[in-house]
């Protein structure tokens, strides 16, 4: 990777620290009040979901929208935060013998392997409800954007987004969807909180309507991206590399647009992805540098 790209990586990783440095405190103080009761287990066992390492992209777009946009850095840091809690609730529950059954997650053992079934379980609910409660208490926001990202992440999390999403994964293992089945699943069990992430930027920055649905916009393109690229990393990357097991999808007999249209088509696809996602950020000039960067990495990652 040439020399501007690491110091994107650089700059990804820098975030990736503040980001883990707010979820520390948000996961480890008593931020509301002194009298009530948090379970230690289920306490430390949040914090070991969340605080396992990983890109934390997600909540880099965050950020990274809110700046290009004039935004409040800290603000877009706790939103970014709240953000990271759904994502890695998704992680934890989709990791549940019931669903995906994987026992590695980042290199570590899952959250029902290090601790219980059960605590896994209760560590998805509390850091669903705990994300909405990080929003809330922000301060640096006014209420309309408290009330615009409240909902804007309910929908992106909830059955018409990330949750409806997995279901129809989980039923793709039974009956293959085709090709716009699979787009639809995609573009809701992974492509949501992407959209939602470029979105909040805007919303914590307080853009126009116009900005925020040409965020939105962008959210879904790079959406595609990760995923397209997610799939073609399954199919060539080692379990070593992913911090995850590999080739899981052809196993299981899941569709995928690889395995649909093969990996010429996918390379292709993926570029262009990349380039409508390029071309929405145009009027934006110099300041979305940092976006298209964004936009790049996600295509030719290799973990």
């Amino acid at each position: 990777m040439d020399a501007h790209f690491k110091t994107f990586e650089s700059r990804l990783a820098a975030n990736a620290r503040e980001i883990e440095a707010v979820l520390d405190t948000l996961l480890s103080q008593r931020v509301l009040d002194d009298e009530i009761i948090r379970p230690e287990r289920l306490r430390s066992a949040m914090h070991y979901a969340v605080l396992n390492g990983g890109k934390r992209l997600r909540p880099f777009l965050v950020v990274e929208t809110s700046t290009m946009l004039g935004g409040n850095r800290d603000a877009a840091l706790r939103i970014g935060a709240a953000l990271e809690c759904v994502h890695c609730y998704s992680l934890v529950h989709d990791d549940l013998p019931a669903m995906d059954d994987d026992d590695l997650r980042r290199g570590k053992p899952t959250v029902h392997i290090a601790y219980d079934e059960a605590t896994a379980i209760l560590v998805g609910d509390s850091l669903l409800t705990y994300a909405f409660d990080i929003i809330v208490s922000t301060e640096a926001l006014d209420e309309a954007s408290k009330l615009a990202l409240i909902l804007a992440l309910a929908r992106a999390s909830g059955i018409g987004g990330m949750a409806g999403g997995q279901a129809l994964d989980l039923a793709a293992e039974k009956q293959a969807p085709d090709e716009q089945g699979i787009i639809t699943l995609q573009a809701m069990k992974t492509g949501a909180l992407i959209r939602f992430a470029c979105e909040a930027g805007a919303i914590v920055a307080g853009a126009s309507a116009a900005d925020r649905a040409t965020l939105r916009r962008f959210g879904e393109r790079i959406g595609l991206a990760f995923q397209l690229a997610d799939d073609m990393l399954d199919l060539t990357a080692d379990s070593a590399t992913m911090g995850k097991a590999t080739g899981k999808d052809a196993g299981r007999g899941k569709g995928t647009l690889v395995g649909l249209h093969g990996m010429a088509w996918a390379e292709a696809t993926l570029e262009a992805h990349v380039r409508e996602a390029e071309a929405l950020l145009q009027p934006y000039g110099d300041r979305a540098a940092v976006l298209a960067d964004t936009a790049r990495f996600i295509a030719e990652r290799k973990s």
